[in-house]
């Protein structure tokens, strides 16, 4: 865990209640602080109660790991990658 907290407890399944914005705001943070992971090709968008997750990543095992840090911020199975390696 990075220091960005599970969103819980709030009502709404996956993202809890929070703005899209701010999903979207704590989703980008978190990608971007992983010291391990190179977020600079991954946009972040919200199409209903989903985090979505595009663009481009570098390594073998990127896409795992950019979907493993944005579920640490809205929770397992509300993230979808579309995420291919160049």
């Amino acid at each position: 865990m990075l220091g960005f907290p599970a969103f819980t407890g709030h009502g709404e399944p996956g993202r809890q209640g929070h703005s899209d914005a701010a999903t979207r705001a704590s989703v980008e943070s978190a990608l971007h602080a992983a010291a391990d992971f190179e977020a600079g090709e991954i946009t972040v968008s919200i199409s209903g109660s989903y985090v979505i997750l595009e663009g481009f990543v570098r390594q073998r095992g990127d896409v795992e790991r950019a979907l493993q840090i944005a579920e640490g911020v809205v929770g397992r199975g509300y993230v979808r990658a579309r995420l291919l390696r160049r």
